[in-house]
């Protein structure tokens, strides 16, 4: 255990623990208990007067929580049944903090979703069981007080905050029907008026549901194992948006391919998704669904809010370079663009100013080691694991939202005293012939710009991509012709159109109207076609008489196609 900001230096609370066999830990949600397993017992201990509480017998116990309130530790170890068949002994325990005893155990036969889960006051708890949700009340896990049973429910999330307790459910299609995500009110879960709100859909194999910190609404991440275009490896994703008093909606997310991620900003009034075939796009969405700010386009695969919701992170982690983009969503602007390469982890603190990256095992089993970061890039700590060694698990203290205040941003750069890496950016290959030659600045893809998608004073609406667009040509065309007009004496006359116009100087711009246009595209296959055919002859192939007639036709079609570009 390290001190944090600005010491970094070991801490005295937690003694090292230099065995082999630690391999999992977990703070409390108010930071003050710790717990660990050593490969023989689970230890507790007070952050606060370093007094160890209780040590329980559980070597094999590979998952560990506690509930919000500190009252209970639930622990989670690998089920196993005997070898004659009959139920193996129950996996999922759940202790008193206060005195150490066993409140009840469990049968969990999945490590997924393994945990029960708590309303922020633990006045009910909740577990998915043979597709129903069990609800207990005050602790009491001797007494179902309440079941929500729809036919084969697959996951379900509490939402967050006080009374009254909300729960969102998923139900996957089957035989036809669609899968469908429905949000209740606890305990009105009776009675075909009783959802607050449904959302069925036929494309998904699994969904993810995320509340906003309000509990007014829930986005849905649907995803297809398999998507059947053959457009991506990674399926198909939709998002579906569902608010507590039944409206519900699809994100029109204007990039295709796959989403990559979605996160509510802790004002719980707007999220950010990041989505689309590389270089993926970020757009931050309002309640009504609406695009408020578009960051363009770049090689991203995250987004992270600070806790205090006022500056956003998007980065490319994972099989990208590492690059990040820190902004401040106040106003819209970039704030710093560090890059940590290799990285598998990233962490906001508490505090809403620093940031913690890693290279952990089993992602990457080299380089492994993290560092402290301050928003405004600098590293201000680094930590490198021997060679020998892998960093399996690294998080910070938690703290409860409101003991660090927001702070006013800074663009200024924070000083350190960690040299700074320039990260080794590796040439591009180069074929023998082209080594001695200028270098060509060539793009596979043209970036998009960042750009506010909020209605102007006097816009009604915010243009649409391909309005932008046809906007800008418009523009374009429109200085071409005061140009020209300007160019030309009123005494002369035009100059004549030249005898053969090679292929590439064509102009590609359009009418509006699209009767000329239909014109334009057809005069231009017609001249390709003929390119084509004084290409063949050159080679010396012997043309029909009906090629040679298009071939001489060439003049009369340059002249027609100018004349209509011309009066563009």
């Amino acid at each position: 255990m390290v001190n944090g900001p600005p010491h970094f230096t070991e801490s005295t609370v937690l003694p090292r623990e230099s065995g082999k066999n630690c391999k999992v830990y977990t703070f409390s949600k108010d930071g003050t208990l710790f717990a660990w397993g050593d490969g023989e017992k689970i230890n507790i201990i007070n952050v606060t007067n370093k007094r160890l509480l209780h040590s329980f017998n559980l070597p094999k116990a590979v998952c560990l929580e506690f509930s919000p309130k500190n009252t209970v530790l639930a622990t989670w170890q690998p089920y196993t049944t005997s070898k004659d068949g009959t139920a193996g002994i129950p996996n999922l325990q759940l202790y008193d903090v206060k005195t150490g005893t066993c409140l009840k155990s469990f049968n969990q036969k999945k490590m997924q979703n393994w945990c029960p889960s708590w309303s922020e006051d633990e006045t009910i708890c909740a577990r998915n069981v043979n597709n129903e949700v069990h609800f207990f009340e005050s602790n009491n896990f001797n007494t179902i007080t309440n079941k929500l049973h729809l036919q084969k429910i697959s996951d379900f999330v509490l939402s967050p905050g006080p009374q009254p307790y909300k729960v969102a459910v998923y139900v996957p299609g089957s035989k036809g029907a669609p899968s469908f995500v429905r949000l209740y009110q606890y305990p009105n879960f009776d009675g075909p008026h009783a959802a607050l709100a449904n959302k069925s859909f036929f494309k998904a194999d699994k969904v993810t549901m995320l509340w906003n910190k309000k509990a007014t609404a829930v986005l849905v991440i649907a995803s297809t194992d398999v998507d059947k275009t053959g457009a991506s490896y990674y399926g198909e994703q939709t998002l579906h948006y569902i608010a507590t008093n039944g409206e519900s909606a699809v994100v029109q997310l204007p990039k295709n391919g796959p989403i990559y991620d979605v996160v509510w900003n802790s004002s719980s009034a707007e999220f950010c998704a990041v989505y689309g075939f590389m270089p993926a796009k970020a757009t931050i969405f309002n309640l009504k669904c609406d695009p408020v700010f578009d960051f363009g386009t770049g090689p991203r695969n995250a987004a992270y809010y600070s806790p205090h919701g006022h500056i956003l992170v998007l980065a490319g982690f994972g099989n990208l370079r590492g690059q990040m983009e820190v902004w401040d969503v106040k106003n819209y602007k970039l704030i710093s663009k560090p890059v940590a390469s290799d990285s598998t982890y990233f962490a906001w603190c508490p505090d809403g100013e620093h940031i913690l990256t890693a290279t952990c095992a089993p992602r990457l089993r080299v380089n492994n080691g993290y560092k402290i970061w301050h928003y405004t890039g600098s590293v201000l700590h680094k930590y490198d694991v021997p060679s020998n060694g892998e960093l399996w698990q690294v998080s910070w203290q938690p703290f409860l939202d409101g003991i660090f205040p927001a702070k006013t941003i800074t663009y200024q750069a924070v000083p350190s005293d960690v040299p700074s890496e320039e990260p080794k950016v590796a040439t591009a290959y180069r074929p023998p012939a082209l080594r001695n030659k200028p270098i060509t600045n060539s793009k596979l893809h043209e970036d998009e710009p960042p750009q506010n998608m909020k209605p102007q004073p006097g816009n009604d609406k915010p243009l649409s991509k391909t309005a932008l667009k046809n906007q800008r040509k418009h523009e374009a065309k429109k200085a071409a012709k005061q140009e020209a007009r300007s160019d030309k004496s009123p005494d002369l006359a035009p100059a004549p159109a030249p005898q053969s116009t090679p292929r590439n100087t064509l102009s590609h711009s359009t009418s509006g109207d699209p009767e000329i246009d239909r014109k334009i595209k057809n005069l231009r296959k017609k001249l390709k076609a003929i390119e084509q055919l004084k290409e063949q002859a050159a080679t010396g192939k012997q043309l029909e008489k009906n090629q040679l007639e298009k071939i001489q036709k060439e003049k009369a079609l340059l002249q027609e196609l100018e004349d209509l570009e011309l009066g563009i």
